[in-house]
């Protein structure tokens, strides 16, 4: 039976496979690796034509696979075949490129590259002595990105997977600035730690309430600051709820604010919040995971004031930078305060610790086996090159400024919340129709445009009311994608209204 690897699964005149030891024969690894790069290149090349969502019963693949086994060997055609068969029809197609939904995809060809040299090299960055250029080249990139979004040039920063994992480290370094020696003593059994607290806007990332699950701080100490209309967290509640939290005894640790929510791309008032926190002696971190990309912009610098008086802030270079998942940058005032958490050199490591000179990134956080990932990230830096990373984010924003102007134009849609960045929200609102109804309405639009297959977006809640979603930051995506996505929402609409 042909797939699309150009043999058969079965019968194969000449099959691959692992020997009883030791690894792939060269000219076999290079036959199968000219196939890949066909593969790979056909799928990016005719990604634009397939159906974005899969339409496969749960538990179908998974039956599949299991009944395929892995006890005896099979040649690499099989398995190949497998992967065309049987995996193939259940992805979601983020790269293409009218998949809407969540943030753009990020995938281009040259940090493809680095990923595939990445893989071959299979290093571990986690000291410099292990592989001085994953370590070195770590620490240019990270200055690139700094200098790129206009990030203060005294900021030490740490390459990890997600913002998720950032936000967790930093919140890990302001527990520790407060005392109380929780490294060396923990939490377990005291009763001479306060209540810590930590603030964050009602818009803020779910990663908030996990890392404070994470640290013993308890979702519950994470309060929920109220957001003005814009969806920007309102500095006089989140004064009040400081103030009321030290009259009742607790300890402010921290606020999140946040540069690009998830679901808006608003953008807090930094400034302000810097001089609260500065006031009171509170950690600010600042998640900018999403909108600190448009830093790179002379016309988007605005988001980066105040940032000069955060103790750590978080860019994810995978969700608007053309960097490929995953890739986070954690930058931060205090490298010493996160060192002084995370640090632990194991016997096996004392002759590869750090000397003068040296970085040892391993330092800086919870995990030791560190992959490449600087690789593909600077493989983008040097090919996109800063004027092609500006253009390409200037096309988002106009294309997202058009799509808005499409929704303005049409009475039965209204924007949800301004549009600052690539995100654009937007309800159906049919005469007639209010509460529950409208809610239940625009899900449903979402599941049926979804359904369709020719565009993907997603929905969101503000305010108590479902909005449409769409986020853009995939480099094919053009003006023609959002017309047709626009002409799919509006049929789904007038079918569902």
């Amino acid at each position: 039976m042909p797939n699309a690897w150009g043999r058969s699964i079965v019968g194969d005149a000449r099959e691959t496979s692992l020997g009883a030891l030791g690894d792939l024969p060269a000219e076999d690894l290079r036959a199968q690796l000219h196939r890949m790069a066909d593969w790979v290149a056909d799928y990016k090349a005719t990604i634009g034509d397939r159906v974005i969502s899969p339409s496969v019963a749960p538990g179908k693949i998974a039956e599949q696979l299991r009944a395929a086994g892995w006890e005896h060997s099979a040649p690499l055609e099989q398995i190949l075949g497998e992967f065309d068969e049987v995996v193939m029809p259940g992805i979601l197609h983020w790269g293409h490129p009218a998949f809407l939904g969540y943030f753009g995809s990020t995938s281009n060809g040259p940090a493809l590259l680095g990923e595939i040299a990445a893989a071959a090299l299979n290093v571990s960055a986690m000291t410099w002595r292990t592989s001085p250029a994953a370590t070195e080249m770590e620490t240019i990139t990270l200055e690139w990105i700094r200098d790129l979004i206009g990030l203060p040039d005294d900021l030490f920063g740490v390459v990890y997977d997600t913002a998720s994992i950032a936000t967790l480290h930093a919140l890990a370094a302001a527990r520790e600035r407060s005392g109380g020696e929780i490294r060396k003593r923990g939490l377990a059994g005291r009763d001479d730690l306060p209540t810590y607290r930590i603030y964050a806007s009602d818009q803020a990332h779910s990663s908030v309430k996990k890392s404070a699950i994470v640290l013993g701080i308890g979702e519950g100490n994470v309060v929920s600051v109220k957001t003005d209309s814009a969806f920007r967290m309102d500095v006089r509640t989140l004064r009040e709820e400081i103030d009321a939290d030290v009259r009742a005894g607790h300890r402010p640790l921290a606020v999140v604010a946040t540069v690009g929510t998830t679901s808006t791309g608003s953008v807090d008032p930094i400034p302000e919040i810097g001089e609260l926190c500065a006031s009171q002696g509170i950690w600010l971190h600042i998640d900018a995971a999403y909108g600190g990309a448009l830093g790179a912009l002379e016309e988007g610098r605005w988001v980066m004031a105040g940032t000069e008086s955060a103790d750590s802030i978080v860019v994810n270079p995978h969700k608007w930078l053309f960097v490929p998942l995953d890739f986070s940058a954690l930058y931060t005032r205090h490298p010493e305060t996160l060192r002084s958490v995370f640090s632990l050199v194991p016997e096996y490591l004392r002759g590869d610790a750090a000397r003068s000179g040296e970085v040892d990134y391993m330092d800086y956080g919870i995990q030791l086996g560190r992959r490449f990932r600087a690789l593909k990230a600077w493989m983008v830096l040097r090919s996109f090159g800063r004027a092609g990373i500006v253009s390409r984010l200037r096309e988002h924003l106009r294309l997202a400024q058009l799509f808005a102007s499409w929704i303005d134009a049409d009475p039965s849609f209204a924007l949800a919340a301004p549009v600052t960045m690539g995100i654009v929200c937007f309800r159906y609102q049919p005469d007639g129709a209010t509460g529950d109804e409208v809610n239940a309405l625009n899900e449903n639009i979402v599941e049926r445009v979804n359904a369709v297959g020719r565009t993907y977006l997603t929905h969101t809640r503000l305010n108590g009311t479902v909005a449409m979603r769409i986020g853009l930051g995939n480099v094919l995506t053009t003006e023609e994608h959002l017309a047709e996505a626009w002409q799919v929402i509006r049929m789904e609409s007038r079918r569902q209204g």
